[in-house]
This record gives C-alpha cells, sequence and structure tokens, in this order.
C-alpha cells in the first residue's frame, strides 16, 4: 500500500475511534436481568437479538434503536406482564448510555495529527444522527476531518455516495475500521482500499468468518500500525 493513489481516507467511529460495543454488552447484561423471572439470560440475549434484527429496518442502528428494542423484548416475553418498573429501567440504561463520556481508544489522536498533512480525512460510520454527532463533539476530534458522514447503512451504494460526494475514484478512497462486513468488504467490491484493525469486541450482527485476500487490503493489530503504510 506504499505505492498508492489514495487522497482520502474515511474512518469508521464506535470501535475505531473510541470505545462503543462493550456499553452495549454491559447494558445487555443488565437488561436480561430484568428479565429473570420469566426466562434465563442467554434466552432474553437472543430474544434481544432478534428484536433488533428484525427492528433494524424501521429504527436503523444505535442507542435509541436498541433502547426500543429492549422495551419490545421485555413486552413480548413477558407477555405484557413486565412491570412498569422494568420499561423504565429499559429507557433509564439508554440514556445512560446516551450520556457516556467518550473513552478514546489508543494512538487515534497521534493516527490524525500524522495523517492530516497528506490526506482529507473523513468518518464514515452508522448510526443514529444526534448521537453521533453528540459523540464526535465530545471526541474532541471534530478539527481532524474534512467531512463527516453518518450513514444509515454501509452497503456499496452507500460508500458510491460518499465516494461521488468527494469527488474521487473508488481507488482513491480508503476505508478504515474494525468491522470487516461494513467497513471493508464493501469498499473493496467497489474498486477501494481497505484496511481492517479488530476490536476485542464485535457485535454478532457485523461477525463475518471469510479470510480476505485482496491487493486493497491490509489488517493491522492497532491504528498507530497504518502509518507505515500511509506516510512516505
Amino acid at each position: 500500500m506504499a505505492q498508492h493513489p489514495i487522497k482520502v481516507i474515511a474512518f469508521d467511529a464506535d470501535d475505531t475511534l473510541w470505545v462503543n460495543e462493550p456499553f452495549f454488552q454491559e447494558t445487555e447484561k443488565k437488561f436480561c436481568a430484568l428479565l429473570e423471572d420469566f426466562l434465563p439470560h442467554h434466552s432474553v440475549a437472543q430474544a434481544l437479538f432478534k428484536t433488533e434484527m428484525d427492528n433494524l429496518p424501521l429504527y436503523g442502528y444505535g442507542v435509541k434503536g436498541f433502547m426500543l428494542s429492549m422495551i419490545e423484548t421485555a413486552l413480548t416475553l413477558s407477555d405484557k406482564k413486565v412491570s412498569a418498573d422494568v420499561i423504565e429501567k429499559a429507557i433509564e440504561y439508554g440514556k445512560e448510555m446516551l450520556a457516556r463520556p467518550i473513552e478514546m481508544l489508543d494512538g487515534v489522536e497521534e493516527v490524525l495529527q500524522a495523517l492530516k498533512q497528506e490526506y482529507r480525512l473523513v468518518v464514515a460510520t452508522k448510526g443514529d444522527l444526534l448521537d453521533q454527532e453528540r459523540k464526535l463533539k465530545k471526541s474532541g476530534l471534530l478539527h481532524y476531518f474534512h467531512h463527516i458522514e453518518i450513514m444509515s447503512d454501509k452497503q456499496q451504494a452507500d460508500y458510491h455516495k460518499l465516494i461521488r460526494h468527494l469527488d474521487i475514484t473508488p481507488g482513491e478512497f480508503l476505508m478504515l475500521g474494525n468491522s470487516l462486513k461494513s467497513d471493508v468488504i464493501p469498499v473493496l467490491e467497489i474498486g477501494g482500499h481497505g484496511i481492517h484493525i479488530p476490536y476485542h469486541t464485535t457485535w454478532a450482527h457485523e461477525q463475518v468468518t471469510q479470510s480476505i485476500e485482496h491487493p486493497q487490503f491490509k489488517q493491522v493489530q492497532k491504528i498507530t500500525d497504518i502509518l507505515p503504510y500511509l506516510l512516505p
């Protein structure tokens, strides 16, 4: 990747720039405990995941959709016998997630500082618009980015739209993130470049088992490992 035509580097946000998925898993455990009078924890977790998947086309990604899915799951599993206190708790858990301080991942600001002089940097992330804007403002990283794209999904068409907006070709675009499914595979499929930075916790919906062999793909262990590939 040392000899490349890349002009724009796009960063995923959640679990690439800052911690995200562990907070969802922590909240899920608390929610499962609320319903232990109705079903074992693993059964509640399975039902919640199914509800989330069913609701994705309606609510998209993010905490608010997760909160609504918790409420729906509680009502369904209890046959609407769950107490108002449980519903209130689910809402409270969601609000706590929305109010959490940002926990930056190691090396992020160092990398952004180093790359800003050589490339246009953008954020390309899924999620709820208001929540992602809030996190970006709280992170203190906004000044590094030429453009912010908060996407309803990350399919080929979504990346084509972003690349057209940036007025570049797919071959001049690099996407960097923790999800092979969302951040890497669709970008490679349209002719872009992808770097995968695995995160120790990945949402089940984003997990893939396939291995990738592609001349425009790299996998690194941490975000600072990208610098030797991208700087002269």
